[in-house]
C-alpha cells in the first residue's frame, strides 16, 4: 500500500453493495423511500475499506478509497430514530469543539454516550441467547409431537 504524505486526504467512495442496508430495513421502510423521495431513515453502519486507488509520484490524481457498508442497523421506531438523531446532534458538537469540523459534514465522535438511555431498555447478548435456547426447546419440543 503506497504511504501518504501528511497533507494527504484520501476521497472516500462508496461501494454499491448494499445488501447490509437492505436486510436492515423493513418492509414499510422501503416503500416509504420509494414511495416519498427525500425521507430520512436513521441507521448505525459499519463502514470497511474494500479497495484503493493510490497515487503515482509527481501525478496531480488524489488518493481514493472505496468503502463498503458491512455492518447496518435501521431505527425501527419513532423512539430509537430520535435517539440516533440526538447521537448524531452531539457528536456533530463534539467535532465543533474539537475542531475537526470541514467541508465533508457531520461524522462519528462517541455514539455510545448518546445511546445509553435507549441502548439500556434494548435486549442485552445474554437475553439474546435465552430467547434463542427457548425458541430452540420449542421447535424442538414440536418435532418430539
Amino acid at each position: 500500500m503506497p504511504k501518504l504524505s501528511p497533507a494527504d486526504v484520501p476521497e472516500i467512495k462508496l461501494d454499491s453493495a448494499a445488501v447490509h442496508i437492505e436486510a436492515s430495513l423493513s418492509r414499510e421502510q422501503r416503500r416509504g423511500l420509494f414511495e416519498k423521495p427525500g425521507q430520512v431513515v436513521y441507521a448505525i453502519v459499519a463502514l470497511t475499506s474494500k479497495s484503493y486507488t493510490g497515487h503515482a509520484e509527481g501525478e496531480e490524481k488524489a488518493p481514493q478509497v472505496k468503502v463498503r457498508v458491512t455492518e447496518c442497523e435501521v431505527a425501527r421506531s419513532d423512539e430509537d430514530a430520535l435517539a440516533l438523531a440526538d447521537a448524531k446532534a452531539a457528536m456533530w458538537r463534539g467535532r465543533q469543539i474539537d475542531g475537526t469540523l470541514d467541508e465533508v459534514g457531520e461524522g462519528p465522535q462517541r455514539p455510545d454516550a448518546a445511546l445509553l438511555d435507549v441502548t439500556r431498555s434494548k435486549p442485552t447478548e445474554d437475553e439474546l441467547k435465552a430467547h434463542k435456547r427457548r425458541l430452540e426447546e420449542k421447535r424442538r419440543a414440536e418435532y418430539v409431537r
